[in-house]
C-alpha cells in the first residue's frame, strides 16, 4: 500500500458555522470543502497535519474543519417508535435481563394501565421477562430496567457527545 493510498484513509471531523461537530469525511472531501472555501480550518485540537501536494498547490489538511456555509442547523424528526429503532435503541438486547434471544417490545407502563406507545414507555424484552412481567408495574413484579427509555438523540448531538467524549480520553490517556 502507497503512502498516498495511506493519506486518503484519513478522516477530518467537521464542524458546524456554531463549531458543533457535524462528522467524520474523508480528505478528499474536506479538501473539496476547503479548496472551495466552503470550510476553513480549525486548530484548537491539536493533531497531525496532513501535507497534501499536486503540481501547483500544496494544501496543509487540519485533522478538524468547520463549514462556512450553512445558516442553521439541519432539521431532524424523532423517528416514529417501531420494532426496528426500538431495537437500535435498545442495541438488540432485552432492558431485564441483557438476552439477546426471542425479543419482544414490553411496554414498561402496561397500555391497559394507561401506558402509551411512546419512546419512554417502550423497551426490548425476552419472552421470558415479558411474560414473567405480564400485566403489571414493575414494582409490583420486582423488575427493573438496566437503562431508562428515552426517544433517540439527534445523529449530530450523539457524534458530538462521542467526539467530546473521545477527546477527554485522548487528554486523560495521550498514547
Amino acid at each position: 500500500m502507497t503512502s498516498l493510498t495511506n493519506i486518503f484513509k484519513q478522516s477530518v471531523v467537521v464542524f458546524s458555522k456554531n463549531y458543533l461537530p457535524i462528522e467524520r469525511i474523508n480528505l478528499k472531501r474536506a479538501i473539496i470543502l476547503l479548496v472551495t472555501d466552503k470550510a476553513e480550518p480549525v486548530d484548537f485540537l491539536a493533531g497531525e497535519i496532513l501535507e497534501v501536494r499536486s503540481p501547483s498547490l500544496i494544501l496543509q489538511v487540519p485533522p478538524c474543519i468547520r463549514l462556512k456555509i450553512g445558516g442553521s442547523e439541519r432539521g431532524w424528526k424523532v423517528p416514529p417508535v417501531s420494532r426496528k429503532e426500538i431495537l437500535r435503541r435498545d442495541k438488540h438486547q432485552c432492558q431485564y435481563c441483557g438476552s439477546k434471544k426471542n425479543l419482544t417490545i414490553d411496554h414498561v407502563i402496561p397500555r391497559s394501565k394507561g401506558g402509551k406507545h411512546t419512546w419512554d414507555n417502550v423497551v426490548i424484552a425476552c419472552e421470558y421477562c415479558n411474560s414473567h412481567k405480564g400485566d403489571r408495574f414493575l414494582h409490583q413484579v420486582g423488575m427493573h430496567l438496566k437503562t431508562t427509555p428515552k426517544a433517540p438523540c439527534h445523529p449530530a448531538v450523539t457524534f458530538a457527545e462521542k467526539f467530546w467524549h473521545d477527546q477527554q480520553q485522548k487528554q486523560v490517556n495521550p498514547l
